[in-house]
């Protein structure tokens, strides 16, 4: 008599290029799914962009050096069983959040304390200013709840998923056709508070007289919720999801380039990664998920099609010159973050973005992790990292690592931009905060667009990916699945729901689970499962929500509407029949 054998169907195969922070939180979340999971990386560090230059005892942050929406990275720790505490990234709290100079010797200090907030709109504003700044982080607010609940959290598979309702009911009220820097000037009446309260559309490479107003949730998160800084570098974040990766079974293969992302011979479906050295076997796999650069994917490891080259046409973000310093003393004039904004704001903002030069006088962010971080630096020296924006490559490619490319009868020569920028900073320091820090610097680092192109494969060394204007958001974004080709998906800042780190932690969230549900796998998605039956059965009855008292007001409102009726209707008939 023969029993019945029951067989388990074998574990899905993914493979993931790129160990970007969205190619690590995807390997980890689906390893966590049960899918057998191959993370390969062109480079041999782990982070992308997150990664850490270490030079002579001082750490830097290459890129992100300021972490925003705490709740996506608590979340996707959470979400795998585990937390930031546990797995030892330690976060705290940058206070103030910026120093803001101005050229005219002054600053403005941005902070989450309110009590700060109103001593220092009240001084350029006036004490009217104080209740309109009350007003603008309403305004703002809504834009962060809203954007979370409707864009971050939803996916966009075509035009069509911008007809739902709940997200047309919220749409105007994100403010997605007017710029930041005019919703701003509602709530701001002097030009320099306008100033302070949009530099920051710049965390997305765009300029605050274009970017939709809608992004003023930045400005809310970091007024509401602060600035966070993971100590040992940004990148702990990222080490911390590759541990966590790895003990659920995710494979990591550094320094191993691929050629192209292997297709079916019908085209149809993806079916693994070629590698640029002969001598490794093509890597196969039932699911592909792309971290890399979108453009760069879609040119260069895909099949050339309309689409791919339609990329390379789309508005990009800005780039950057970045400077990282290793300096012999500390500059306490600096606290961890500051930003030194240009007399002509508007002017450099179009250098930027129109003329993809850098301005005769740019703006630049300087971070100073040894502040918060006294890891980041030898002792009774400071680490600072200097970013000033400025355009993107003319063009996909570049005559050579740091040379010049000239296009349409314009040249950008960046050893001269560097040189402009170093000492534009140099002076600028100097005249605001009366420090001199070029006889300080021991040892120097440098990023520019070709750097980051070549390094990073970012397609015109756009640091940020492709631009947040309306029409390259949501729907109209490059969608986290290829069009035509099956099994393959894409993740990171220039597929929805966009760039930044949470952001791609989001992003990360909902491919996991678009891929889980396209292998019939749902029943695998380990979190946000459970729900108790009666969730207010537990709830002390002190904290249960309860109607607020308007509502016996409007009752009472409409009672009295109805006896005015009624008494109105008495009155007019009497005197009808007594006529």
């Amino acid at each position: 008599m023969s029993e019945a054998v029951e067989t388990k169907s074998p574990a899905p195969s993914v493979v993931v290029v790129g160990a970007g922070a969205g190619g690590v939180a995807i390997a980890a979340r689906l390893a966590a799914a049960g899918c057998k999971v191959t993370v390969v990386e062109k480079n041999g560090f782990s982070g992308g962009r997150c990664s850490l230059i270490h030079r002579q005892g001082y750490r830097f942050d290459q890129g992100p050096s300021l972490l925003l929406l705490p709740r996506f990275f608590h979340e996707t720790f959470e979400d795998l069983g585990t937390s930031l505490d546990s797995e030892g990234v330690t976060l705290v709290k940058c206070e103030p959040n910026y120093n803001v100079h101005f050229h005219d010797d002054t600053s403005f200090k941005l902070s989450t304390d309110i009590s700060v907030m109103k001593s220092e709109i009240e001084r350029f504003e006036g004490k009217d200013g104080f209740e309109r700044y009350l007003s603008f982080l309403q305004e703002s607010h809504r834009h962060y709840e809203v954007s979370i609940i409707h864009v971050l959290r939803k996916n966009f598979y075509s035009l069509l998923s911008m007809i739902r309702l709940d997200f047309l009911w919220h749409l105007f009220e994100l403010h997605p056709f007017e710029s930041i820097y005019y919703r701003a000037s509602k709530y701001f009446w002097t030009e320099r508070l306008r100033r302070v309260f949009t530099f920051a559309s710049m965390y997305m490479g765009m300029s605050p007289f274009d970017a939709p107003g809608t992004y003023s949730l930045l400005q809310y998160t970091e007024l509401a919720e602060g600035i966070w800084y993971p100590l040992g570098g940004f990148h702990k974040v990222v080490e911390s999801l590759v541990n966590v990766g790895e003990r659920l079974g995710v494979e990591y293969m550094f320094n191993s380039p691929i050629r192209n992302i292997q297709v079916s011979s019908d085209g149809k479906r993806a079916t693994g990664v070629v590698f640029e050295d002969d001598n490794k076997e093509p890597l196969t796999a039932d699911v592909v998920v792309c971290n890399a650069d979108l453009a760069y994917a879609y040119n260069r490891l895909l099949p050339s099609t309309s689409f791919a080259r339609s990329l390379l046409k789309r508005q990009a973000s800005c780039s950057s010159i970045s400077f990282y310093w290793a300096l012999d003393r500390q500059f306490p004039e600096l606290s961890t973050h500051n930003i030194f904004l240009a007399e002509d704001y508007k002017d450099s903002f179009d250098s930027i973005f129109k003329k993809h030069q850098i301005p005769e006088q740019p703006s630049f962010y300087v971070n100073v992790p040894s502040r918060v971080d006294p890891s980041a630096a030898p002792e009774g020296c400071d680490s600072i990292v200097i970013l000033v924006p400025v355009g993107h490559l003319h063009g996909s490619s570049t005559d050579s690592h740091r040379g010049s490319k000239h296009t349409a009868g314009l040249t950008q020569d960046w050893d001269a931009m560097v040189a402009a920028a170093r000492n534009t900073i140099l002076k600028t320091m100097e005249a605001r905060l009366n420090i001199s820090l070029g006889p300080h610097i021991i040892a120097e680092t440098i990023n520019t667009p070709p750097t980051w192109k070549s390094t990073f494969n970012l397609d015109r060394g756009a640091i940020l990916g492709l631009s947040h204007s309306f029409f390259n958001v949501l729907s109209f974004r490059p969608k986290t699945k290829h069009r035509s080709i099956e099994d393959l998906y894409f993740v990171g800042a220039s597929t929805h729901p966009g760039t930044g780190v949470p952001i791609v932690l989001a992003g990360a969230k909902l491919v996991s689970e678009q891929i889980l549900h396209a292998l019939h796998q749902e029943s695998r998605i380990p979190w946000g499962k459970a729900t108790p039956e009666n969730p207010k059965a537990s709830i002390n009855p002190l904290d249960r929500t309860q109607s607020g008292p308007y509502l016996s007001w409007l009752v009472w409102i409409m009672l009295s509407f109805l006896m005015i009726i009624s008494a109105s209707g008495a009155w007019f008939l009497q005197r009808v029949w007594y006529s």
